[in-house]
C-alpha cells in the first residue's frame, strides 16, 4: 500500500500581534494650514476642540469586540486514515531540501525562517517608507524616474512586534545590473529537432487551444472545450464543451491522495470566474464553484498538495487540502489574498509567488493558515533595460536563481535569497513566449514557432539546439513534465504552438548525447591528413580572360597566384559578375524570356564561362609544377556567378558524393542576378562544403543582404544522406546534408556586398589613405551584426583579421576609389569564411592589385584537416556512448523521480527513496490508468 499524501504542515506562530494601518513609529501627518486656521477660528469664537477619544469613551457603551480574522491557533487538517503520512519538508525557501537545489541526501533539520509579520491577508500594507527629502522623495524610489543617486532597493517587511528593519541591515537589492550585451555562442547549434522516443510525437487538438498541463500519460488541453489527451497512442480520453461564449482560461492536474493517484483529476477556470473538477475516470464534472465572481480565472497553481486560483482582478485563493489531505472545491478556500491587477506571469519558487506585472516582479508568501504576512518586499524588483516579463523558470543546476523571459528577448537573473538582479542577458531579438528548465539546459519557445535550447553554465552562454517547433505559427508555451520519470520512465518536455499542436521532444535529447560523444571520440577511431586548399573570390564587372592582358600587372595575376600557392590539394575559384548585371535591357531579357531560350544569348553567355574555364586549366597547366596534376572536378554556373574546382590527381579517387545546388535571391528568389552556388563533397570520410554567394547590394540594404545569407543557409537543397551512421560520421548539428551548415568544413566567398556604415565617402577614403582601419572595421556591417545581431547566420562563421584595405569600389583601369558621379564609399564587399570546428586553419587572407574590375579579387589558403574512419573501432566506440548514456539516463531518473516526490508530492526523504526502490520493475515504464501498472510489450 502506498503512502498517503502527507498534510501540511503548518507553523506554530506565537500570538498574533496586529498593527494598526500606520505603524506608531511614525508621526501623524502635518495637518493643512487650511484645517489649522479653521480650528483657530473656531476657539476664538469659543467652541472649543474635539475631545480626545479616550476622554469619551467611559460615556458612551463600550464597541463591540472586533472579531478575529485570523484564528489564534489554526487546528492542523488530518491526513487520511489508512496510514500515518510521512513527514513534510521543513517549509522554507532556503531550508531542507530547494525544489531548485540538486536533491541531496542529508536529513538534518535546518534552523527555521525568522517569522514574518502577521496581519489579515485581504488588507496587508507595507509601512510607508522613511522621508529623506522632503518632496522629492514623495514618489517611489525604486522607480527608474528617480535619479539613481536617490534610488531606495526593495527591502523585506520587518517582523512582527519588531521596530522597522532600516537600510542598514535588510536585505537589499543591489541597483547595479550587469547588462551583458554578448549574445549566446551559436557556432555548434544542432538542428535536428528532439522527437520523443516512445509514444506519439504530437496531437493536434482540432481547435483554438493556448493552454495546456500535463502529468506523465496525460496532456490536457483548452479553450472553448477541454480535452485530455493519452500520450501513448494520442487517443482522445474526456472531451468536455463549456457552452456559448464560455471558454477554459487555465487549467492544471490536482494533486492525488497518493502518488499513483496523480494525474486523474482536473481543475479547469473560465472567462466567468468559475472552478471545475473533471474525473478524467468517469469522463464527468464532479465539483463547480463560482468563486472568482466572474472575473476570469488566468492561472491555476499546484504547490504540494494545496491548490492557488488566480483571476484578472488579483484575486488569489489557496485551497489547502481536505479530510482527505486534498484540496477540494466543496469546502471553499482556506485564505484569501488581494494582489495587485495586470498579472503578465508568475511562477511558485519555493514557498513564494514571483508575481510580474509587465516590468515589475513582487514576491508574495500566501499560506493556508494566512498567518504570515504575504508580502515578503516592500518594493518591486525592476530589471532596468528589459521589456516586459513573459515567462520564467529555475534550474536544479543553477540553485538560488531564478530566470526570466522579456518581450525583447532578453533574460534576468534573479538570486532567490537576496532578490538582486544578478545579470541581464541578450539571447534574441524575438519575443520569449515561455521558459522551461529541463536539467542542465534553459528551453526557450518564441514567437517565430522556434524552440531553443541554452547552456548557461559558460559565459556567453551555448546554443546548443534550435529548430523549428510549430511552423508559420508562435510557439506559445513549454512545460517540462515533472512526472514523466516516475510514471513514463522517461523525460518528455511538450510544446503548445498557435497551430493547435501539442508535440512532445525528449527531453534528454540522446541524439545529440549520442553524436557529440562520437565527435569528442572520433580520435580513437579515426586517422587524420591535413590537406591544403585555396580559394580566391573575385567580381570580375564581365571581364574576359582576354581583358587581362591590355595590362602587365593584371597579365601576370593568374600566374603568380599559382606559382605561390604551393601546390594546394583543391584550388576553388569563384566568380561573380561574368555577366554585365548592370546592363538592365540584357537582364530584362534574362528575366522575362519564355522557357524555349534565345540560342545567340545561351551561346554568349556559355561562351563567358567557357572562356574562363579553359583559361583556368591552360594556366594550371603551365604554372603549376610538372610532377603535380588536377583534375578539373566541378563547375557550375548562375547568371554571373561562376564556380571552378581542381583537384589534384592523388585527391581524386578518394572524393564521393559530389553534387551542387543554386539558391536565386534576384527579384525574391525568382532571378539568379543574386544568390549562391553550392558545390559539396566527401574527401575520405569528411565532407566539404563550398558556397560562392553575390548577395544584396546597396549601402543601406544590410537587412536584405542578412535575409539572403539567411535563406542560403536555410535551403534544403542537397541530396538527403539517409544512411544514420554516414549522418552521424560525417555531418554536424544533427543534419542530412541536404542543407550547408550540415557538413563538418564549409568555405563561404564571395562579393557579400557588406558595407562601411555612419562614415562618409571622404572619411573612409582618408582612413584608407592613412592606414587606420581599425576605425573602419568597427562600422563593418558584416562584424557589427556578429557582435549584434544573434540572428545573423554568418556568426556561425569565422574570418582571419582584414589587414588589406577595402576592395571595393574602384576606378577602372586605376587605384583610385569611384569618382564618379554616385561616388559610391569603399567597403570589404568581397570576403572569405570559414566554418570547421577547430579542424579549418587559414593561413593567410589578402587582396591583389588586378585593375581591370571594380573590385580587387581576394584570396585566402587553408589547411584542412580531413578523417578516415575504422569500422571496428567505430562499432566499439558506438557501444561505449550508448552505454554512457544509459548511465546518465539512470542518474537523471533517480534525481528526477526524488525530486519528483519530494518537491511536487510532498513526501520525505525515506519514504521517496522507499517508492523509488518499491517501484515495480516495468519493461518502458509506463505506469498505467490511476496508479496501476500497464504492461507494453
Amino acid at each position: 500500500m502506498l503512502p498517503t499524501r502527507p498534510a501540511r504542515s503548518i507553523p506554530q506562530i506565537s500570538s498574533i500581534v496586529r498593527t494598526n494601518t500606520v505603524p506608531a513609529a511614525f508621526d501623524p501627518p502635518p495637518l493643512h494650514p487650511t484645517v489649522i486656521n479653521k480650528r483657530r477660528e473656531l476657539e476664538t469664537n469659543g467652541v472649543p476642540k474635539f475631545s480626545p477619544v479616550s476622554e469619551v469613551a467611559e460615556e458612551r457603551p463600550p464597541l463591540p469586540s472586533r472579531p478575529q480574522t485570523i484564528p489564534e491557533s489554526t487546528p492542523k487538517i488530518p491526513a487520511s486514515s489508512m496510514m500515518k503520512p510521512p513527514p513534510r519538508p521543513i517549509r522554507g525557501g532556503n531550508t531542507g531540501i530547494p525544489a531548485t537545489e540538486p536533491i541531496a541526501v542529508d536529513t538534518t533539520m535546518p534552523s527555521q525562517q525568522p517569522k514574518r509579520i502577521a496581519s489579515t491577508p485581504t488588507s496587508q500594507f507595507a509601512p510607508p517608507p522613511t522621508r529623506t527629502h522632503a518632496r522629492s522623495m514623495t514618489v517611489d524610489q525604486t522607480s527608474d524616474r528617480v535619479p539613481v543617486e536617490f534610488r531606495e532597493p526593495p527591502r523585506r517587511l520587518a517582523a512582527a512586534g519588531n521596530t522597522p528593519i532600516s537600510s542598514d541591515t535588510s536585505t537589499t537589492v543591489t541597483s547595479s545590473i550587469v547588462q551583458n550585451t554578448v549574445y549566446p555562442d551559436a557556432s555548434r547549434i544542432n538542428r535536428r529537432p528532439p522527437f520523443a522516443k516512445q509514444g506519439v510525437h504530437e496531437i493536434y487538438t482540432k481547435y483554438d487551444t493556448r493552454k495546456f498541463d500535463v502529468c506523465g500519460e496525460y496532456v490536457c488541453t483548452s479553450g472553448q472545450l477541454t480535452r485530455v489527451w493519452n500520450l501513448h497512442d494520442g487517443e482522445l480520453v474526456v472531451s468536455f464543451a463549456h457552452g456559448e461564449g464560455i471558454r477554459a482560461t487555465c487549467v492544471a492536474f490536482k494533486p492525488g491522495l497518493n502518488v499513483n493517484q496523480e494525474g486523474s483529476r482536473i481543475w479547469i477556470g473560465n472567462n466567468i470566474g468559475e472552478l471545475m473538477e473533471a474525473d478524467i475516470a468517469t469522463q464527468s464534472l464532479v465539483n463547480k464553484t463560482n468563486i472568482h465572481a466572474r472575473h476570469e480565472v488566468i492561472k491555476i497553481f499546484r504547490h504540494y498538495n494545496e491548490m492557488w486560483t488566480l483571476d484578472e482582478g488579483g484575486t488569489l485563493h489557496v485551497w489547502g487540502p481536505d479530510t482527505d489531505g486534498i484540496p477540494s472545491l466543496n469546502t471553499g478556500p482556506h485564505q484569501t489574498y488581494r494582489l495587485v491587477k495586470g498579472h503578465t506571469f508568475s511562477i511558485i519558487v519555493g514557498e513564494e509567488l514571483w508575481y510580474a506585472t509587465g516590468k515589475e516582479i513582487r514576491i508574495f508568501a500566501p499560506t493556508v493558515d494566512g498567518k504570515n504576512q504575504v508580502q515578503v518586499l516592500m518594493r518591486p524588483l525592476v530589471s532596468d533595460g528589459a521589456g516586459e516579463i513573459t515567462s520564467g523558470t529555475v534550474l536544479k543546476t543553477q540553485p538560488g536563481k531564478v530566470y526570466f523571459g522579456h518581450s525583447d528577448g532578453k533574460i534576468s537573473i534573479y538570486s532567490q535569497k537576496d532578490f538582486t538582479c544578478l545579470s541581464v542577458l541578450s539571447i534574441s531579438t524575438y519575443k520569449i513566449n515561455s521558459l522551461a528548465g529541463v536539467g542542465s539546459y534553459i528551453w526557450a519557445a518564441y514567437n517565430t514557432g522556434k524552440v531553443s535550447i541554452y547552456g548557461v553554465s559558460s559565459s556567453p552562454w551555448v546554443v546548443k539546439k534550435d529548430w523549428q517547433a510549430h511552423n508559420d505559427s508562435p510557439a506559445l508555451r513549454l512545460i517540462a513534465d515533472r512526472a514523466s520519470y516516475y510514471r513514463l520512465g522517461r523525460q518528455q518536455v511538450l510544446s503548445l504552438g498557435a497551430d493547435n499542436m501539442v508535440r512532445v521532444w525528449d527531453g534528454l535529447l540522446e541524439d545529440d548525447f549520442l553524436e557529440d560523444e562520437m565527435k569528442l571520440m572520433d580520435t580513437q577511431y579515426s586517422t587524420f591528413e591535413d590537406i591544403r586548399v585555396q580559394a580566391m573570390t573575385w567580381n570580375a564587372g564581365a571581364s574576359t580572360p582576354s581583358s587581362l592582358r591590355y595590362s602587365e600587372s593584371d597579365a601576370a595575376f593568374i600566374q603568380n597566384l599559382l606559382q605561390s600557392s604551393d601546390s594546394p590539394d583543391i584550388l576553388v575559384f569563384g566568380f561573380q559578375e561574368l555577366v554585365d548585371l548592370e546592363d538592365k535591357t540584357a537582364t530584362a531579357k534574362r528575366f522575362f524570356k519564355t522557357k524555349k531560350k534565345d540560342a545567340t544569348d545561351q551561346e554568349r553567355m556559355s561562351h563567358q564561362y567557357r572562356d574562363w574555364r579553359d583559361f583556368l586549366v591552360r594556366s594550371l597547366d603551365d604554372y603549376m609544377p610538372a610532377n603535380h596534376l588536377y583534375h578539373l572536378l566541378h563547375t557550375a554556373t548562375l547568371v554571373g556567378l561562376f564556380t571552378c574546382i581542381f583537384v589534384k590527381s592523388t585527391l581524386r579517387d578518394r572524393i564521393r558524393n559530389l553534387s551542387s545546388a543554386d539558391v536565386k535571391r534576384g527579384m525574391g528568389g525568382l532571378h539568379g542576378n543574386k544568390g549562391a552556388i553550392v558545390v559539396r563533397f566527401m574527401v575520405d570520410d569528411t565532407s566539404l562544403c563550398f558556397i560562392n554567394c553575390h548577395l544584396a547590394a546597396g549601402q543601406s540594404h544590410a537587412n536584405s543582404r542578412h535575409n539572403d545569407i539567411a535563406a542560403i543557409l536555410d535551403s534544403s537543397i542537397l541530396p538527403v544522406e539517409n544512411n544514420p551512421t554516414v549522418r552521424i560520421d560525417s555531418y554536424i548539428g544533427g543534419g542530412d546534408g541536404s542543407m550547408i551548415l550540415d557538413h563538418e568544413l564549409c568555405l563561404l566567398n564571395g562579393d557579400l556586398n557588406y558595407r562601411i556604415d555612419t562614415m562618409s565617402r571622404d572619411t573612409v577614403v582618408y582612413a584608407v589613405k592613412a592606414n587606420n582601419l581599425t576605425k573602419l572595421l568597427e562600422r563593418d556591417q558584416l562584424l557589427v551584426a556578429r557582435r549584434r545581431n544573434p540572428a545573423f547566420r554568418l556568426r556561425a562563421f569565422d574570418e582571419m583579421p582584414i589587414q588589406f584595405a577595402p576592395t571595393y569600389k574602384y576606378d577602372v583601369g586605376t587605384d583610385d576609389y569611384d569618382t564618379s558621379e554616385k561616388k559610391r564609399s569603399p567597403a570589404w564587399c568581397d570576403r572569405l569564411l570559414h566554418r570547421g570546428s577547430g579542424r579549418i586553419q587559414q593561413l593567410d587572407y589578402r587582396r591583389h592589385e588586378v585593375r581591370v574590375s571594380d573590385h580587387r579579387p581576394v584570396t585566402g589558403r587553408f589547411k584542412y584537416t580531413i578523417k578516415t574512419i575504422s569500422p571496428k573501432k567505430r562499432t566499439l566506440a558506438w557501444a561505449d556512448c550508448q552505454q554512457r548514456f544509459e548511465d546518465l539516463k539512470m542518474k537523471e531518473a533517480n534525481e528526477e523521480k526524488l525530486s519528483y516526490l519530494m518537491n511536487v508530492i510532498g513526501y520525505d526523504l525515506a519514504t521517496s527513496q522507499g517508492l523509488i526502490q518499491d517501484q515495480p520493475k516495468k519493461s518502458n515504464g509506463n505506469l498505467g490508468q490511476h496508479g496501476k501498472i500497464r504492461d507494453v510489450a
